[in-house]
């Protein structure tokens, strides 16, 4: 991911500095709000899922993993928080190769997530199928093989991602190449990094939450029809907060392969519109604990349910905000725990 493109802008072309006085108190301060906000909604996903034991469900899986890798993303946001707040990368060359290759391998292990998440629901909603529930060892399986691949990805940046001093100014954690080398090879390299990161995610999600959905319009179940809104949601938020920063970020790397005529005053309209577009895009790990948890009353049940069970939650307070029973929300052949 470009994490601090804007930062090595002004060493490309001898532009006025523009974003060299730009107060970043709002980003950092956004880092920091959806960092506590990941940190404490994942963790409580985590928590719920995996003591679920015996009840959960494939789709239950994905997401105790998909909290998991959101949990490890928002944990490089107070580095990138420190990096804007002060100026230049402090952390040295080993951190920046690290923190961007974590950062990186988590993205990719959230947007496969959320495909399989899709291809899940597609099968149990629209094929009526819970054949990945009786082979629980598949979906391990496929988790697994998405970590894998994802931490494959990761490695390009990881390799060229370095803390270093350009034209004798301060550090900075950025790619370390040269400005002949970047052209084709870098371009194929971000290519790869939106379709596979984005846009192929997205279509599979498109096309087994539009089946999903026909299939829900068509039943007049109250449960199927709250799950639809699930639905809508997850995919909304998934676009609202990853496209804006795949358009800015796929513009930035044609103009700097030359594809794209630059000018000082598109490059401006570009850094500043790379700050915007990456903080939206880094509250999405914040977002979908709220999307597929904290919307739904079996994960309630289940969390007081939980909390009960370890004696931090007294019998009343369990009763007076648990709704109905854990297992009264409808067929599992429509809804995990969460969903």
């Amino acid at each position: 991911m470009e994490v601090t493109t804007a930062d090595y802008m002004y060493l490309i072309t001898p532009c006025p500095e523009s974003l060299q006085n730009m107060n970043t108190t709002a980003l950092v301060l956004i880092y920091i709000i959806v960092f506590c906000l990941s940190l404490l909604g994942n963790t409580v996903v985590i928590f719920v899922v995996f003591y679920m034991e015996n009840r959960r469900t494939s789709t239950d899986v994905y997401l105790m993993h998909l909290a998991i890798a959101d949990l490890l993303f928002s944990l490089t946001l107070p580095f990138w928080a420190a990096y804007h707040h002060i100026g230049h990368w402090p952390f040295g060359s080993i951190m920046c190769k690290l923190l961007s290759g974590m950062q990186e391998a988590t993205f990719y292990c959230c947007v496969f997530l959320l495909a399989c998440i899709s291809v899940d629901r597609y099968l149990a909603i629209v094929k009526a199928t819970q054949f990945l529930n009786q082979k629980r060892y598949l979906v391990g399986t496929v988790c697994a093989l998405v970590w894998l691949c994802a931490i494959f990805l990761s490695i390009p940046i990881m390799v060229n991602r370095d803390a270093f001093a350009p034209l004798g100014m301060e550090l900075v954690c950025h790619d370390n190449v040269t400005v002949e080398s970047m052209d084709n090879w870098r371009l194929s390299l971000r290519i790869l990094h939106h379709t596979l990161g984005f846009f192929l995610p997205l279509v599979v999600m498109m096309f087994c939450y539009g089946f999903t959905i026909c299939k829900l319009c068509s039943s007049r179940n109250s449960q199927k029809q709250k799950a639809m809104r699930v639905i809508l949601c997850v995919v909304l938020a998934f676009i609202i907060c990853w496209l804006p920063n795949n358009i800015t970020e796929l513009l930035d790397n044609l103009m700097r392969a030359e594809k794209v005529m630059e000018t000082c005053k598109l490059r401006d309209g570009i850094d500043v519109a790379l700050y915007v577009t990456q903080a939206m895009a880094f509250t999405h790990c914040a977002i979908n604990p709220i999307l597929y948890a904290f919307i739904g009353k079996k994960f309630r049940n289940h969390l007081l349910t939980s909390l009960f069970k370890k004696g931090l939650l007294g019998r009343e307070v369990m009763s007076k905000y648990r709704v109905g029973s854990v297992h009264s929300s409808g067929s599992t052949r429509y809804t995990s725990v969460t969903l």
